[in-house]
């Protein structure tokens, strides 16, 4: 897993007025939260979601009439399209489901504008991660002259930042390398439901991949696991090499 952009275009501060938020889950809760806090760099930011509630609401608790909203349907390019022009921001952040990075990138091709997403896209009847339909846009966006960022979130995205800052500046050599999420402290829920727990649910059951000696290898769902105990933490937690 790693992040990619296409076409390194200079966006400076300034230029990055404008933001469009797709997706009003958790993760565009946190994403909202977040560009609001830098009112130098977003001075206008826009949340939309099927939902138009769920905007509103995230939009409410941050308060000061800092965010619009509005809903569209992420699967309905035209709607996007329409969408876009009528806020004419310089970036899309994605954070709707997987299913519709490909639909949302569509949509900023044809009105122009950057493009940046944390989780690779899978389509609805194929429980696989990868960035293969992702990657054919990457000659699209090079002649549109524009950013198209993917998987920059947590895993992947920070991680990745922290293994080469790791690499580069602490270590001679890594030789493996385990990435383990952990939730502070109990929800009273059966798993970490850290976004959409329909994604959660179909990135468990389906095969885990990891690279070794050159190549990845493939293994069925939950067939490997190793417990770890986190410092100061009483829990235990069980994972499957991906």
């Amino acid at each position: 897993m790693f992040y990619v952009y296409f076409c390194k275009k200079n966006i400076s501060k300034k230029s990055m007025s404008k933001v469009l938020i797709i997706g009003a889950g958790g993760v565009g809760s946190v994403v909202t939260h977040k560009c609001a806090q830098v009112p130098e760099v977003f001075t206008e930011i826009m949340l939309a979601s099927r939902t138009k509630s769920k905007c509103d609401k995230i939009a409410a608790d941050i308060g000061g009439n800092k965010i619009k909203t509005a809903q569209v349907d992420a699967d309905n390019v035209p709607e996007l399209v329409a969408l876009i022009k009528s806020f004419n921001p310089k970036l899309v952040i994605n954070v709707a489901l997987p299913y519709q990075d490909l639909t949302i990138m569509d949509a900023c091709l044809e009105t122009g504008v950057h493009y940046l997403d944390t989780a690779n896209y899978e389509p609805k009847d194929v429980a696989k991660f990868e960035y293969s339909w992702q990657w054919a846009y990457q000659e699209k966006f090079k002649k549109a002259g524009l950013m198209a960022l993917l998987g920059c979130g947590f895993d992947p995205g920070v991680t990745n930042i922290f293994t080469k800052h790791a690499a580069v500046s602490h270590f001679d050599e890594i030789h493996y390398l385990d990435i383990v999420d952990c939730n502070a402290g109990s929800h009273g829920k059966a798993f970490a439901t850290n976004f959409n727990p329909e994604i959660n649910i179909r990135e468990i059951t389906q095969k885990g991949k990891y690279w070794e000696n050159g190549k990845w290898i493939e293994i069925e769902p939950m067939s490997i696991h190793q417990p770890v105990d986190y410092p100061n933490e009483n829990r235990i937690c069980y994972f499957t090499k991906n």
